[in-house]
């Protein structure tokens, strides 16, 4: 790895970078275009309320090389929140360099001091069975679920 990955809180400073890397996600990961200023909206109106989302960064030499994101789903099985990782971007040229591992590591620091959090979840592609390596090496295991949605369109 080329230097230490650092993480730290997203700040407002950061939310051109994430939108870019998010719209750069949905392209390499779904073949999905996402709109610009719809994303960059969504993170900018997020970032200032933590029980909607977190972001965090990961730097390298102090260039910001990955992101992602927390969201809370509460469980009544479990009388706790599940943490969702989303939003998770690396940078194409700090990729294979332990950027994910680093955030992932901070996230599950920051769960394992949370008496309320009973684990962390992802979703993930099918199809992407380098990802699905990467999580399972970081001591993920397939929950059984398939995702299912119902997208309702933007309010007009």
């Amino acid at each position: 790895m080329a230097g230490t990955v650092t993480v730290r809180a997203a700040s407002p400073d950061d939310v051109a970078r994430m939108a870019a890397w998010a719209c750069a996600m949905a392209r390499e990961t779904e073949d999905k275009v996402l709109d610009p200023d719809t994303v960059h909206a969504g993170i900018a109106n997020a970032l200032p309320d933590p029980r909607r989302a977190r972001y965090f960064i990961a730097e390298s030499e102090g260039t910001a090389v990955g992101t992602l994101m927390l969201t809370y789903e509460w469980s009544d099985w479990r009388n706790g929140e599940w943490w969702w990782i989303q939003s998770v971007y690396v940078d194409p040229a700090h990729r294979r360099r332990g950027v994910f591992r680093a955030l992932y590591r901070h996230v599950e620091a920051l769960a394992r001091a949370q008496p309320g959090c009973r684990g962390l979840r992802l979703y993930v592609e099918r199809g992407n069975a380098a990802a699905q390596a990467t999580y399972l090496a970081l001591g993920m295991a397939d929950a059984g679920y398939t995702i299912m949605e119902a997208e309702r369109p933007p309010a007009q």
